[in-house]
């Protein structure tokens, strides 16, 4: 018999929760423990996420039922460090956190943030895969940072960040979360597009972070306009700066660096969105235009940027092979 690993989710009922859901049901080495929900206490799952009527019997649960192997916080920013510090997690329970609590502080500019007797490893494979296998507990990276990086790490490895990198990334509107704001609902999202967190989206504290990490000298300035777009999944991102290197160059250079990691895509084709939504895919696209490399970098800000990389982290960190319960077809039509 294949192994089972007890999960538990806290915080199921929100967008990324519910992704999450779907993708350990259906996880041949997981055994679904429970799902934590204050606001959705004693009610079915699929009463929050209609996708998942017929598929299990669970209800939300008020407390988390721990003991468990591998403990999911889907909380919202903040709740995640006040749930470890209001509640006893045993030492061997691994953890997998999804807010950004753990994920960048000032004292630290290293692959690890100590968080009182816990150390948490950022959660990017294409940055840090072995370090993920050893670990005991996982800041999962931002969708906007997951991309962002996909996009640079390949020069970051080789010191060619040596220009300011401009970048331009729209995503749908689930990446606001699933509480309604002024920017969510549908008469204003529909048809429509607006910038946001001009040149201080939070989510650039972690990209810094990570790139100082692989090239720690001449750090260059990231210039990021982040987009609200008028649908609901998905980041399509661009970013372009000055390199001398050729396109066939740099295409080499990307190949070899994601040769091993099979969720990261390297095409000469252009493409779109509807490629890597519903999947834990990144898809890269390169394009020279004069001295200016441009690299497009499309992801699932619910999967790869969120609940699928989750996912992919505790494959890593249980030793099972990354790709397991995540072999996921896009909706192309």
């Amino acid at each position: 018999m294949a192994m089972k690993i007890k999960a538990g989710i806290v915080g199921g009922a929100g967008y990324a929760g519910g992704e999450l859901l779907r993708l350990l049901l259906l996880h041949p080495n997981v055994e679904l423990a429970f799902v934590q929900s204050r606001s959705q206490a004693g009610k079915p799952v699929h009463t929050a996420h209609p996708d998942l009527l017929g598929e299990t019997d669970i209800s939300f649960s008020a407390d988390a039922a721990i003991p468990v192997e591998v403990l999911f916080l889907c909380a919202g920013h903040g709740e995640a460090a006040r749930f470890l510090a209001e509640n006893e997690v045993p030492a061997e329970t691994k953890i997998i956190d999804l807010s950004q609590d753990f994920r960048w502080n000032e004292k630290t500019i290293c692959d690890v943030v100590e968080a009182g007797e816990r150390s948490f490893v950022y959660g990017l494979p294409e940055l840090q895969r072995e370090q993920i296998r050893q670990a005991k507990h996982i800041a999962n990276p931002g969708c906007f940072a997951t991309g962002i990086q996909l996009a640079l790490l390949p020069l970051a490895k080789q010191n060619m960040l040596q220009s300011d990198v401009h970048v331009s990334g729209i995503t749908g509107s689930t990446g606001a979360g699933q509480s309604l704001s002024a920017t969510s609902h549908f008469s204003w999202r529909t048809e429509n597009i607006s910038t946001y967190k001009v040149m201080e989206h939070q989510h650039l504290r972690e990209i810094n972070r990570s790139l100082l990490y692989l090239q720690p000298e001449d750090q260059s300035n990231i210039h990021f306009i982040p987009y609200r777009g008028p649908f609901a999944r998905g980041i399509f991102i661009t970013a372009y700066l000055q390199t001398a290197i050729s396109l066939e160059e740099a295409q080499a250079l990307y190949g070899n660096y994601y040769a091993g990691h099979p969720f990261t895509i390297v095409t000469d084709q252009n493409p779109d969105l509807k490629q890597v939504v519903n999947t834990n895919k990144c898809v890269l696209h390169l394009q020279k235009h004069g001295n200016m490399l441009v690299i497009t970098s499309l992801i699932d800000n619910l999967l790869k940027g969120a609940a699928g990389q989750a996912v992919q982290n505790m494959n890593l960190v249980f030793g099972l092979e990354e790709t397991t319960g995540l072999k996921l077809k896009a909706t192309s039509f």
